[in-house]
């Protein structure tokens, strides 16, 4: 119903509207008609009058129009000024320059073009597309290790020295994620070793503690390849990455790598 309402409310604005035009167009007939000195002139008053509106409209059309001088355009009464000698097959050719706006952007584009040249692969003092991408990078790589490293970061609190292996599901079960995404090319999906070594067996190169582990993960193990995580990955990430391998003891997987290190007592 009151769509019906609205509907028929658009309508009669319509109708009211078009209705309101027409009576506006005919005052305006009238209007104009009602104050037209040319009603009450004589014939000769009319001819002096028409002859002197073919003037003005004679001027205005010889006068170029601000477009025209701007498109370096001339009238077409010049033409035969500026008409060729030559003509073939009764077409005859027009000498008409390059308008000055073409000209003007078409130096100023070869200007460009030599700056933009001089200034990104001749002196060097602009950065390519490439080296603004690697500097973006940079800066966001350090952006994010401010972020993980600042002090107000409650993830942060726990380090090499306090953490402390965390059994929950909930743990396993973010550590087990982070693994996946991060340790798997060198360890193996399940941890059975690969280029890195077997983290299921009780040998380790590098201690079996927790927070020998949480060590090992946040600073690396620069001289065998291992990336220091603690510029990706924050102190509560790393334990719970730390949590989950420890959780890993003794699984057996299937092609377990050969025992590394020494056995952790």
């Amino acid at each position: 119903m009151n769509d019906i309402l609205i509907w028929a409310l658009l309508i009669t604005a319509v109708i009211v509207l078009i209705v309101s035009l027409q009576v506006l167009k005919v005052i305006k007939i009238y209007v104009k008609e009602s104050t037209n000195p040319s009603l009450f002139a004589t014939e000769e008053e009319k001819e002096l009058a028409r002859i002197e509106a073919e003037r003005i409209e004679g001027e205005r059309k010889a006068k170029p129009s601000l477009l025209t001088k701007l498109m370096g355009l001339r009238p077409i009464s010049e033409e035969k000024d500026i008409m060729m000698e030559h003509e073939f097959d009764g077409i005859a050719e027009l000498d008409n320059p390059t308008p000055a706006w073409f000209m003007v952007l078409f130096y100023a584009s070869i200007i460009f073009a030599v700056g933009y040249l001089l200034n990104y692969h001749v002196l060097g003092w602009g950065k390519l597309q490439e080296d603004e991408y690697v500097a973006e990078l940079q800066q966001a790589e350090t952006d994010k290790i401010a972020y993980l490293q600042k002090p107000g970061n409650k993830a942060n609190k726990i380090n090499e020295n306090n953490v402390v292996q965390s059994k929950d599901p909930a743990v396993i079960q973010t550590g087990a994620a982070l693994f996946k995404n991060a340790c798997t090319p060198c360890h193996g999906e399940k941890a059975q070793g690969i280029v890195g070594p077997n983290l299921t067996d009780e040998f380790w190169l590098h201690g079996g503690k927790v927070t020998d582990v949480f060590k090992t993960i946040k600073y690396g193990v620069p001289d065998k390849g291992m990336i220091a995580w603690e510029k990706s990955l924050n102190a509560k990430q790393i334990s719970d990455l730390t949590s989950y391998i420890l959780s890993l003891q003794g699984s057996k997987p299937a092609g377990a790598k050969a025992p590394q290190g020494k056995k952790q007592e």
